[in-house]
């Protein structure tokens, strides 16, 4: 882990001098410096004061690069067509993607289908029909509707104009292929 860099970083941000952070924590200038330069791993404990003192939360400190957040410019999306659906990709990690799909009138996503996971809809415009299994649900702007993916399932526009989703998929096995 590279805790000690983070404290740097979160500090110089603040703009923070070892020296308030030493009156601020109790902790000596020395102990500071080797905890930024990753020479020492401090307790919990100290930590908890580190953190305290740079008004973060300490699970903050502890999370590995990978894990902290992941931002997506809108100008950095990608896209991608399926069948006749537009689909811009909003996100993924970790399993967990997030994308808008727009459905041209009549479109649909082909054959129902099943895959390992969750999904959550939500209609931001337009009408569309959702079918699992034995439910189906005519759907329009601001509805949503949920399911497990291991149940074929399957959309379409059933309305005049196009359709838009906003789609947000969980997988744990999620190979970012479903669409």
């Amino acid at each position: 882990m590279d805790i000690g860099s983070k404290i740097r970083a979160v500090r110089n941000r603040k703009k923070i001098t070892i020296a308030q952070m030493c009156e601020g924590t109790g902790l000596s200038k020395g102990f500071i410096s080797n905890v930024e330069n990753n020479h020492t791993s401090p307790s919990i404990n100290t930590l908890q004061t580190i953190a305290n003192f740079l008004e973060i939360p300490l699970p903050y400190l502890l999370l590995e690069k990978q894990q902290h957040m992941h931002v997506v410019k809108k100008s950095e999306r990608t896209y991608s067509v399926y069948h006749d659906l537009k689909i811009e990709h909003i996100g993924y990690k970790d399993g967990l993607r997030m994308m808008i799909i727009e459905f041209p009138a009549g479109a649909s996503m082909g054959t129902p289908n099943a895959h390992e996971g969750k999904e959550i809809h939500l209609v931001l415009e337009g009408k569309v029909e959702a079918q699992q299994g034995e439910d189906v649900f005519i759907l329009e702007e601001g509805d949503s509707f949920s399911w497990n993916a291991c149940v074929p399932h399957f959309v379409k526009n059933v309305g005049d104009g196009k359709a838009v989703l906003l789609v947000t998929v969980y997988s744990e096995t999620d190979s970012k292929d479903t669409f």
